[in-house]
């Protein structure tokens, strides 16, 4: 049985006069994890938001879990299971619990599940002792922690990591390439956009490269 969770073929994007992506595509295996590079400017987040429906292409579709759609009319199911997490993550202005629970609750979760859930995840992130701070108070790297735990909280089949780690350092930066590693090696497929050295050297994960608007895979 083929393990392929995810294809994209064709996508096209322009600024302007210039070609970003020109036909890229990517094969995307259930479970797997990988790492998306590139020089500054070639397209790698703009990639990850199409894969997640946030930005248009103007040609390509993708098969997702068998089910193939073409970018303009990206299926709205889709969204449930491909979660993008930005490398500036915006959190509510609630406290740090509900932030977690938002999601939840949009599906209709039941508010004594979605607390335990969201409890769990702050957990997992590090941040239990943090659960009634507002967004605002917290620090960078808390506030990525808290925007990986809000996502996978969801359990999501696929999700896209843009620069996890971007202007983060010491300690902070630890922390979060912890979570990362542990988001790599759970049941759900993850792809990482990132200029990172050390989240690139992570044996774990398969080498995608952006260039000259197409995705190359590395040995």
């Amino acid at each position: 049985m083929s393990r392929v969770i995810l294809e994209v073929e064709g996508v096209t994007k322009h600024f302007g006069e210039r070609a970003l992506l020109e036909g890229a595509g990517v094969m995307l295996e259930s479970g797997s994890g990988y790492v998306l590079t590139g020089g500054n400017g070639t397209g790698k987040t703009t990639f990850l938001r199409i894969l997640a429906g946030l930005e248009p292409a103007e040609a390509g579709s993708l098969t997702f879990r068998g089910r193939t759609a073409a970018f303009d009319s990206y299926p709205e199911a889709f969204r449930r299971d491909i979660l993008y997490v930005h490398q500036q993550p915006y959190l509510f202005r609630t406290g740090l619990l509900e932030n977690i629970e938002y999601g939840l609750a949009r599906r209709n979760v039941p508010s004594d599940q979605r607390r335990s859930k969201a409890v769990a995840a702050l957990e997992w992130a590090g941040l239990a002792d943090r659960h009634g701070v507002p967004p605002q108070k917290l620090s960078g790297g808390e506030k990525q922690r808290a925007a990986l735990a809000r996502a996978r909280v969801l359990e999501p089949t696929l999700m896209l990591l843009d620069e996890p780690t971007a202007n983060l350092d010491g300690e902070a930066r630890k922390q979060v390439l912890e979570l990362v590693t542990s988001l790599c090696t759970e049941s759900h497929t993850v792809l990482i956009a990132t200029h990172d050295p050390e989240i690139i050297r992570l044996a774990i994960l398969n080498r995608l490269r952006i260039e000259a608007g197409r995705i190359l895979v590395e040995e």
